[in-house]
């Protein structure tokens, strides 16, 4: 997963793959079968760990808008820790996977996905706890939202955004928070 994170699909080859795996080509097609199947694999560990972590962050928090405010809060001290990359690995690899690979790229639109519902479902418990108005629209506070995280993440790469990373994402946990009635 970190090689993948680190250079991407394309530009981690085969012998890279030997290297960190300690493994031959053929027992690499044996065991995962293809390089986009190696791919795919760490591309789920990492949505699973992010999951996870989402999942616990909610779970601590005391409630829905303070579990997603505390979530991107989260994320910026991650941008500042030895990582692979600060850039979030599946848009990476949304950018990086090109149209005429669509079983990479629907896999990377389908973690991006349940991503999104997660947090639309965190948006749902907000409005029915009474937290955020009864209007408000889930679905599109949490596209909005990811769409937020994907810019922090992928502003985090740049060699100058240590020293703002923190505030910006600040800034984005309290329009969350702002967002209570």
């Amino acid at each position: 997963m970190a090689l993948f994170w680190a250079r991407g699909y394309h530009a981690t080859s085969l012998k890279d793959l030997e290297s960190a795996l300690d493994m031959r080509p053929g027992s690499i097609y044996a065991a995962f079968g293809s390089k986009a199947d190696l791919f795919r694999a760490a591309l789920d560990l990492y949505a699973a760990t992010g999951r996870t972590a989402f999942k616990d962050t909610m779970a601590q928090a005391n409630s829905p808008i303070a579990g997603l405010a505390a979530h991107v809060r989260m994320l910026a001290g991650m941008c500042q820790k030895a990582v692979p990359s600060r850039a979030c690995m599946l848009v990476k690899s949304l950018l990086e996977t090109p149209d005429d690979e669509p079983e990479l790229r629907q896999s990377v639109e389908a973690m991006m996905r349940q991503t999104e519902m997660a947090f639309a479902d965190a948006f749902r418990s907000a409005i029915e706890t009474g937290e955020i108005a009864p209007d408000a629209n889930p679905d599109r506070l949490a596209a909005r939202l990811q769409a937020g995280i994907f810019g922090l993440r992928a502003y985090a790469q740049r060699t100058d955004s240590a020293s703002r990373i923190e505030a910006i994402a600040e800034d984005m946990a309290r329009e969350i928070e702002g967002l209570r009635v």
